[in-house]
């Protein structure tokens, strides 16, 4: 069994404190500047609720929403993202707004005169608190990670002052993904100089914990000094399986779980154990405040404060096939979605049943305008595309990885678990056709034909596809109880993979880049700084890992019930980024 719900902490040094509930804001009223109080909350916090917490625990101070003080109308902000937006359900254009673009600079500055002379100490609160000019102010940020927002979403919250909680939950994604976080992310990045608190929202503003600044900037030094897993979740699909109830521990009673997103910092969390409590922060606070050595100076200077590399799980054991889909080149997502890098992927069977198949490449032979005419015939209800005609079906058994450059034409079979090795960008998906089937929410699952055709490459065909993306492993090093191997990816994508099979210690090293890593075979293992650098690490079956650039060297080796087995790891990292030759033996 793994240990999915035991989540690893990262344990802040020194002597941090902690401060929740009312406490919390009786300690930044201590503040020396607290005679405006600044909370800035990122998109989603519940600002109705803390407006009536913070009257309950600050009484005598006037608290003021800054959003219905000086926003601008909400037909303004819509009008200015709509080329953004666009009409299509999934996907929008990237947009470069900062959040002051949301804003009247001229009630803003209207508000610090308020302040300034009112008679009643101020808290001023809202997404964009912290853009009203008022000085010696005591600066709060409350911050959730972003699929926490997404289940509030999905439970009926509307995007930043929508009216929309009853919208399709896609398009208050694409808002949040293509507009709101952008502009967020930018704002948050800008305030972590200026910070005297981070409060914890994921769960509520009244049971928020409460940081100092310091205690932050500690946990995210203390983050990139050694390994780290951010906190997964698991997400049921339509073609869902059942492989990851038992593995991973979930519930039994759940109908299925498709997705485990194992490595998103993006949208996953970290917690921070902070003198024995834990606070939940978004893991993507870890890469903006942390880049050059979470990422590897080289892997920075390519990507910026982005996490390149996503480790996810498709679990379809007992389930259905993925749809059938290819991403897009990249020329095609800079042109029209704004993203400056494409999904490039591959598959990793972590398991799969004797019958598993990896739908890849076309087969030699196919006639692209057949095929189109029969992929819209099935669009529009005139019944199944017959996707074995034309799509090669590999055989797939545990341990095979699959390389899938962008334009590809893929999917995962039924009766696979797969271990996703991809980069980043993982909404852009074209789905030519899903097997007939309705999404969870009783509506149709988009289809993006029109995408599709313009990026697919025909001449990726059954010879092409066996000899360039089929299980390429080839062993690179070996040494006393272990052998590496590379297993791709392709030389169109910017990620390599290795695999080390071992029966006892094995050395690695970051060479200046990120390492992302998962114990693909075996039931536990050790990873440990052979100076000691950091406290030995325990990773379990399946479970994914982060090996900031900045730790350099560390070993990996069979711990506890592994002990005598021989075990594998798969390790990701940017291509050539890597500053000094890989330690051997």
């Amino acid at each position: 069994m793994s240990s999915y719900k035991k989540f690893p902490r990262i344990t802040v040094p020194g002597e941090p404190r902690l401060w929740t509930g009312e406490n919390a804001w009786q300690e930044v009223a201590r503040h020396p500047s607290s005679s405006v109080i600044v909370v800035d909350t990122y998109p989603g916090v519940r600002l109705d609720e803390l407006q009536d917490f913070l009257a309950q625990a600050l009484p005598g101070r006037r608290v003021i929403d800054v959003e219905d003080y000086a926003a601008l109308p909400l037909a303004e902000i819509d009008r200015l993202i709509e080329p953004n937006l666009t009409d299509d359900r999934v996907f929008g254009v990237l947009s470069h707004f900062t959040l002051s673009d949301f804003y009247d600079a001229q009630k803003l500055a209207e508000l610090a005169q308020e302040v300034s002379t009112s008679d009643a100490p101020v808290v001023l609160i809202g997404w964009g608190a912290a853009l009203v000019p008022v000085s010696n102010r005591t600066l709060v940020l409350a911050d959730m990670a972003r699929w926490e927002l997404q289940q509030r979403q999905r439970a009926g919250a509307p995007n930043w002052r929508c009216d929309n909680g009853a919208e399709d939950t896609l398009r208050k994604y694409k808002r949040s993904f293509f507009v709101e976080w952008r502009a967020a992310d930018r704002h948050k990045r800008a305030l972590f100089a200026e910070l005297d608190y981070v409060l914890d929202t994921n769960s509520s503003v009244r049971e928020g914990k409460l940081i100092t600044a310091d205690t932050f900037h500690r946990g995210m030094a203390t983050a990139v000094s050694a390994p780290f897993r951010v906190v997964p979740f698991f997400d049921p699909g339509v073609w869902g399986g059942q492989w990851m109830k038992e593995v991973c521990g979930l519930d039994p009673d759940a109908d299925n779980y498709a997705w485990c997103f194992d490595c998103v910092p993006e949208e996953n969390s970290i917690l921070l154990d902070v003198g024995g409590e834990v606070i939940e922060l978004p893991a993507l606070d870890v890469v903006l405040a942390q880049p050059r050595k979470l990422l590897g100076a080289l892997t920075h200077a390519r990507f910026g404060a982005e996490f390149p590399i996503r480790f996810d799980f498709l679990d379809t054991m007992g389930g259905g096939n993925l749809s059938l889909q290819v991403h897009p080149l990249t020329e095609y997502i800079q042109d029209r979605f704004g993203m400056p890098y494409t999904q490039d992927e591959s598959y990793y069977l972590l398991d799969c049943d004797e019958d598993a198949v990896v739908y890849l490449g076309l087969k030699t032979g196919t006639d692209p305008d057949a095929m189109i005419t029969e992929l819209k015939d099935a669009a529009d209800g005139g019944g199944s595309f017959p996707a074995e005609k034309y799509v090669n079906a590999f055989p797939a058994k545990k341990h095979d990885h699959f390389s899938i450059p962008a334009g590809t034409v893929h999917c995962s079979g039924a009766n696979s678990m797969v271990l996703e090795i991809s980069a980043t960008p993982y909404i852009f998906t074209f789905k030519m056709w899903d097997w007939g089937r309705l999404g969870l929410d009783g509506r149709p699952r988009p289809i993006h034909l029109d995408h599709a055709i313009r990026n697919i490459q025909w001449d990726r065909n059954t010879e092409w596809a066996t000899e360039q993306l089929v299980d390429q492993v080839q062993e690179v090093a070996s040494g006393p109880g272990w052998t590496e191997e590379r297993t791709g990816l392709h030389e169109l994508e910017f990620i390599e993979t290795r695999r080390h099979w071992f029966t006892g210690v094995v050395a690695h090293h970051t060479n200046g880049t990120v390492n992302v890593l998962n114990l693909v075979e075996g039931a536990e293992a050790m990873v440990e700084s052979p100076d000691n650098a950091f406290e030995p690490f325990v990773i379990h079956y399946a479970e994914t890992f982060i090996v900031p650039a900045a730790v350099g060297a560390y070993t990996i080796r069979p711990t506890g019930a592994a002990i005598g087995q021989r075990l594998a790891t798969v390790k990701a990292y940017v291509r050539g980024t890597e500053r000094q030759p890989a330690l051997k033996g």
